[in-house]
């Protein structure tokens, strides 16, 4: 117990009959505490000042709220996608990110305000001085410490304000259903929705539609421009990465700029230099054309770009976590949490020169997820 001097404890009986005050001041006591200061914030309640404050504390509150369901509306409903400049709707997928963090910020700062300045205009000024003490707390210390609790509360004005309560809890409420949204939304896509189309989880953007040919296209930093790549180009022993182009997209700002954006789309084609000793993958021993290799160039442990070539060893790295893959043995990982070999690209040449992919992955590229079966 706290205290220098010994209190008297209540029997079960009296601590039963006792009312919430008895036990405040009982629990004070036996906790050595010292009410030095306390002063109410509005003595007399109701008045004009007081209902002044309290709508300034729920106008803040309920800014919180409404910010909430507007960052919730945006997420949910916002056009995301992205479009060209100088079309439609390039502005509105522009607002999109702006927009996610201004409503999620002012229902961040319409919360902590609203707290703060509760706790300014509400809350009693007390000052207390209490002697600490050891061991743990008996059937009557938990007992005055839920009255004091109550009753601190009450005195709070909290629980006649429903106003306050209200927006706060409305504002807290749509705030957590925010935070849950950002992590649901990004990660839940069900790989059985359109399975056998490119935008699914089993496929990619190489994935042919309508029998029209996927040239292997490289970035200049011109979204726009449209460069195919030939067997030539690539010298031996040096790599460079690749997208999917199809002939129907040469005039469309979007599919050419959305090519270039996905996040399954990136290959790397390596040129092995000659005499180069190559373990191919059972099953995909055609997958090469002659000493050009396509590999994905998403890591299979979190999705990160392999986009670090060691040529005398092999060797591709992610940064991310250091995975290392062998492009001499299929691209197999050799170190670090990794554990399944870069999905490999079939590629030929067509009859003009450029290289082409002759299929899509035959299997999923990326990370794994819970219907995946290797």
């Amino acid at each position: 117990m706290s205290g220098d001097k010994p209190v008297e404890l209540p029997t079960e009986a009296e601590l039963a009959e006792m009312s919430r005050d008895d036990l405040v001041k009982l629990g004070t006591k036996m906790d050595g505490v010292e009410l030095v200061h306390y002063e109410e914030k509005w003595p007399v309640p109701g008045t004009r000042a007081e209902r002044r404050a309290q709508r300034q504390v729920a106008l803040w509150f309920m800014i919180s709220a409404v910010s909430g369901l507007a960052f919730l509306g945006v997420f949910l409903f916002w056009p995301w996608q992205y479009e060209a400049p100088h079309t439609d709707g390039h502005l509105l997928h522009m607002l999109y990110n702006p927009l996610i963090g201004l409503f999620l910020g002012l229902s961040v700062v319409g919360l902590g305000v609203g707290a703060l300045l509760y706790t300014k205009k509400f809350i009693p000024d007390e000052l207390a001085v209490q002697q600490r003490h050891d061991g743990p707390s008996a059937e009557v210390d938990r007992a005055t410490l839920v009255a004091e609790l109550a009753d601190a509360g009450e005195r709070s004005g909290i629980a006649r304000r429903s106003l306050i309560k209200r927006t706060a809890g409305l504002g807290a409420g749509v705030l957590g259903l925010g935070v849950a949204a950002v992590p649901l939304g990004a990660l839940i896509k069900n790989p059985h929705s359109d399975s056998e189309t490119k935008n699914s989880l089993w496929h990619t953007g190489w994935k042919a539609e309508k029998g029209e040919k996927v040239y292997l296209r490289r970035h200049t930093g011109n979204f726009h421009e449209v460069s195919l790549v030939r067997p030539e180009d690539v010298e031996p022993g040096g790599f460079e990465t690749v997208f999917p182009f199809r002939e129907s997209e040469r005039n469309d700002e979007h599919a050419l700029v959305a090519a270039l954006k996905r996040a399954d789309a990136p290959v790397m084609l390596i040129r092995m230099r000659p005499n180069q000793a190559i373990t191919k993958r059972a099953g995909q021993e055609d997958f090469n054309y002659g000493d050009l290799y396509a590999y994905s160039k998403i890591c299979t442990h979190l999705g990160c770009p392999t986009s670090l070539f060691e040529q005398q060893t092999g060797l591709l790295l992610c940064p991310c976590h250091q995975s290392q893959f062998d492009v001499f043995e299929y691209a197999k990982p050799r170190f670090g949490p990794a554990t399944r070999p870069l999905p490999q690209l079939p590629i030929t040449v067509d009859e003009e020169g450029y290289l082409v992919a002759r299929s899509d992955f035959i299997e999923a590229v990326g990370p794994a997820f819970w219907e995946r079966k290797s």
